[in-house]
């Protein structure tokens, strides 16, 4: 089993980081491995729908989003982490996310999703949401915990005082973990889901 991390923060140790290594400490216990990416401090600019990923299978613009696909391709589960900012997720991850899930072509059905919020305060299940929308328009199903995965924290390291928040990410890493193994089992023993052909339905005639 393999996870890849994403840390959108721009702040590599900050808050976002002590949720994800906490999840990570649960990874390794269980012989999970993971690969953290720092993604947020990086000049990454956003999708501009001009369908060249369809034509050479890769973004046009060369650059990050290229370079983690096939680790993206390669692994069974996918953690997303974000900061909230105006109720929302760090728009460097979203300009990543959208043109990482847009340009990659390969099946990524059944592949596990998960992620991961901090804030100061609010804005947390909204930023949640957000994320997990690039999970479940790509069949993959998404991973849970006790309590919608977040963590509070305001200046950095301040999330490692909350107790329940990091609890939420060990039984995160848990669940996510054995929803990764049991899915492994399931390809075994029945294949994947039957895909239908795509249908698409415009609402403008």
């Amino acid at each position: 089993m393999k996870v890849l991390i994403i840390n959108g923060s721009p702040r590599k140790n900050g808050n976002t980081s002590i949720a994800l290594e906490e999840m990570i400490k649960i990874f390794d216990a269980e012989n999970v491995e993971s690969e953290l990416i720092h993604i947020g401090n990086k000049d990454i600019r956003g999708c501009i729908a001009c369908g060249s990923c369809f034509k050479s299978g890769k973004c046009v613009f060369d650059d990050l989003v290229n370079e983690i696909a096939p680790k993206f391709e390669a692994c069974d589960g996918l953690v997303i982490g974000s900061p909230v900012y105006y109720a929302s997720a760090n728009a460097t991850l979203v300009a990543f996310l959208t043109r990482l899930f847009y340009s990659t072509h390969f099946d990524k059905t059944m592949k596990v999703g998960a992620s991961v919020v901090c804030a100061r305060r609010g804005g947390l299940s909204a930023t949640f949401d957000e994320l997990n929308k690039f999970f479940t328009i790509s069949g993959m199903p998404v991973a849970s915990s006790q309590y919608w995965n977040s963590i509070h924290g305001r200046v950095a390291g301040e999330a490692a005082q909350d107790a329940e928040g990091l609890q939420v990410m060990r039984v995160l890493a848990r669940n996510m973990t054995f929803l990764m193994k049991s899915i492994a089992l399931g390809k075994e023993a029945y294949g994947l889901p039957e895909k239908e052909e795509s249908k698409r339905t415009d609402f403008i005639r």
